[in-house]
């Protein structure tokens, strides 16, 4: 099926700054560092309803919501096999494979539902959050939605997801 229509968000607000770290199959990692994250969106459906694709008005918030829950946190991979994570009441430990112990507190820590921290986990973790907020908030979902995050100028991951065919 080829898709008739689009819509295309990217505003200067969608965005977050965050830090992170890499974990690599051998145990390693990248040191702690942190980027000035961007984030573009575009939505395809078959056809329009009530002339538009989805209401830029309604999607703009969502996106935007989701950039301001990651911003200025710690980004730390829930699913990854080379990283431990304890709670301790008020913060997180860490401890990677190559015996790194970070001691991090909870309020500035995010601990993700991804296997790593990289742009493109970051693209689907984006996507599966807008797909919810979209779905929940307006019983919408979009053909085709594709998001990009742009980690430094001129580098970015994007993930496309393609909803399943309706018979």
């Amino acid at each position: 099926m080829n898709f008739d229509y689009s819509i295309k968000v990217y505003k200067q607000y969608f965005n977050f700054a965050c830090a992170h770290f890499l974990m690599f199959e051998d145990g390693s990692r990248e040191p702690l560092h942190g980027h000035n994250y961007r984030v573009q969106i575009k939505g395809e459906a078959p056809e329009l309803i009530h002339d538009m694709v989805f209401d830029f008005l309604d999607i703009k918030p969502i996106v935007r919501r989701i950039c301001d829950s990651l911003d200025h946190k710690v980004l730390i991979p829930g699913n990854c096999p080379y990283l431990q994570i304890k709670d301790d009441d008020q913060n997180w430990q860490l401890i990677t494979k190559d015996e790194s112990y970070f001691s991090l507190p909870k309020k500035d820590t995010l601990i993700l539902d991804l296997s790593n921290t990289s742009a493109e986990r970051l693209a689907i973790y984006l996507c599966q959050k807008i797909r919810e907020q979209v779905q929940q908030e307006y019983g919408f979902e979009f053909s085709q939605l594709e998001v990009e995050v742009e980690e430094t100028p001129g580098q970015s991951a994007v993930y496309v997801f393609k909803a399943e065919k309706k018979k």
